[in-house]
């Protein structure tokens, strides 16, 4: 791969590439010289990622794809290696939030969790693996949650989907790691995205998040700030990068604390 400012991947695959942290992922690797693949099933939100990156000089593709499709994802995989160049990174920046009360959940809110943050996350990954498995190089970074690591109330389907996920991409790492690719998880905490915003049902709600809930069970952000979609992007980019070359099937925590080291 060639080396561009401290980002060692020439063609870059980022899902969920019109959300939040997927953004943030998206503009943090083509600063560092990638060409990004931006896949997100919101052609509208990826038409406006493409040309503010543009603006600045960014190099961003847009490529609309529904990843729980695997027979659209795998056409897209095809169509972004020949249009574009082999992919050397793929991130797993997709992922959908549904919160509520386990038993009043419907079976459509639980298969919308799970198509996207485990089966999309299942087809994107295998897609992109089986070629990099070819070629005996590449990196995959899956973003999961804090979520994934303790009890939280209202959020029993997501954590479980970010725990699969976790774990998931870890086994994947193992697979791939004799053919010299590593996989790598980032798990981020409270980051102001939308959606995290669309929790908050009062003025406080940002303030609360930062101070916790005993009622809740909830721990509050030991230092005292919600993450910013760029934090994330600076560990997928460090675990993307020549600099984590002996790191794989680690599962870094981006949290500012909140899950107390767990």
């Amino acid at each position: 791969m060639t080396e561009h400012s401290g980002i060692d991947c020439r063609i870059a695959l980022v899902t969920g590439a019109a959300g939040g942290i997927g953004t943030a992922v998206v503009r943090a690797l083509a600063s560092r010289g990638a060409v990004v693949a931006a896949v997100d099933k919101d052609p509208a939100g990826l038409a406006d990622l493409v040309e503010k990156s543009a603006a600045d000089g960014l190099k961003a593709v847009a490529f609309p794809t529904d990843i729980t499709d695997s027979t659209r994802i795998e056409e897209t995989v095809e169509r972004i290696e020949s249009e574009l160049g082999p992919i050397d990174l793929l991130v797993n920046a997709a992922g959908v939030m549904r919160s509520g009360s386990l038993v009043d959940m419907t079976d459509a809110d639980w298969r919308a969790i799970f198509s996207t943050n485990l089966d999309g996350l299942f087809h994107s990954s295998r897609a992109v693996a089986a070629r990099m498995r070819e070629r005996g190089a590449g990196a995959i970074v899956t973003i999961a949650s804090n979520a994934g690591r303790i009890p939280r109330m209202q959020m029993a389907a997501y954590g479980a989907s970010k725990a699969a996920a976790s774990l998931f991409t870890k086994s994947l790492g193992l697979e791939l790691a004799e053919h010299g690719i590593r996989c790598n998880v980032v798990s981020p905490g409270s980051t102001d995205t939308e959606m995290l915003r669309s929790l908050w049902t009062t003025e406080s709600g940002r303030q609360s998040t930062i101070d916790g809930s005993a009622d809740a069970y909830r721990t509050g952000i030991p230092l005292r700030r919600i993450a910013e979609p760029g934090d994330i992007a600076d560990a997928v980019v460090f675990l993307a990068s020549d600099r984590a070359r002996h790191i794989t099937m680690q599962d870094l925590c981006v949290d500012g604390g909140a899950v107390l080291g767990v």
